[in-house]
């Protein structure tokens, strides 16, 4: 029976399990929701078995439905993938290349970057991943990826392309109205901006033995734009990567000398495509970029 499931079928299905309505897929799909109702019933009746149960937050999945998430998961990767590999005419830098970088990345670094790679490659098209997650360069669900620490897995291509020193800042009007903490230990009595739920930026925290506990910070996020955007506010003293902060007119550097933390950073990718045109371009670019933007 499930031979009759096409592979739009299923791409029905993965949406509705992701999104967890068939409005959100239907939205996701570019469908209308009485397309995306008849081919999931469609695939219901081919299968022999109820997929999805109604509930008070939406549709919940069976244990069936979960038994499919993998492969289905894993023929959009490929779907992707495939798709990607064949955007670019052969031997020239061109076509699509999918990038994962760290939220903080991609909102105040990457962009810069992007545009010159694009000036000299006119012919890529870029789609940039926003994720604090660890996207799965093995199984190609990304072509490259941007991280923080070095991947362990050997069928990767790692390169370290930056120490980014940390530094803590605060908008002038803060300093204005708080003053100046001269000290490491002074920053106990400042309004201190810092992670909220996040286990390892919490251990960094208490890591720097200066003081600052969770209870102290004035304001907790886990993102780390909004951290970011919260010190250009005023709202208090936090970390940021030192290049972004030096270059905002508006910011000043809270005790210079001192450095939390040297944030090791890689570019990583798959063996198979670090010869493929589009990605090494890609590669090379990011590695001179990110040598500059951390000097």
């Amino acid at each position: 029976m499930s031979s009759s499931v096409t592979w739009d079928d299923q791409r029905v299905f993965l949406a509705v399990l992701e999104e967890g309505s068939l409005s959100g897929a239907a939205r996701r799909l570019g469908l209308s929701h009485p397309t995306v109702r008849a081919r999931l019933e469609g695939m219901e009746a081919a299968l022999g078995t109820v997929l999805f149960t109604r509930s008070a937050n939406g549709l919940a999945p069976t244990e069936s439905a979960l038994a499919l998430r993998a492969p289905a998961r894993s023929m959009a990767i490929a779907s992707e993938l495939f798709n990607r590999q064949a955007s670019a005419p052969p031997g020239e830098v061109a076509g699509t290349v999918r990038l994962s970088v760290p939220d903080f990345i991609g909102v105040e670094v990457v962009p810069p970057m992007l545009g010159a790679l694009r000036q000299a490659h006119p012919g890529l098209r870029i789609e940039l991943s926003l994720t604090n997650a660890v996207e799965d360069v093995l199984g190609q669900e990304v072509d490259l990826a941007i991280r923080m620490m070095r991947p362990a897995q050997d069928a990767l291509v790692a390169r370290k392309i930056a120490d980014i020193p940390l530094g803590f800042f605060a908008a002038e009007s803060y300093l204005r109205r708080q003053g100046k903490p001269t000290t490491v230990a002074e920053l106990a009595n400042h309004d201190i901006i810092g992670p909220d739920r996040s286990r390892p930026d919490l251990m960094l925290v208490e890591a720097l033995a200066i003081g600052i506990t969770r209870p102290n910070l004035v304001l907790r996020t886990d993102n780390h734009p909004a951290q970011a955007a919260a010190v250009r506010a005023g709202l208090g003293i936090g970390v940021l990567q030192v290049p972004v902060g030096a270059r905002d007119p508006n910011l000043r550097r809270v005790l210079p000398d001192f450095v939390p933390v040297m944030l090791e950073t890689w570019i990583v990718t798959h063996e198979n495509l670090r010869h493929v045109p589009r990605i090494r371009a890609t590669l090379d670019s990011l590695t001179e970029a990110f040598n500059a933007y951390a000097r």
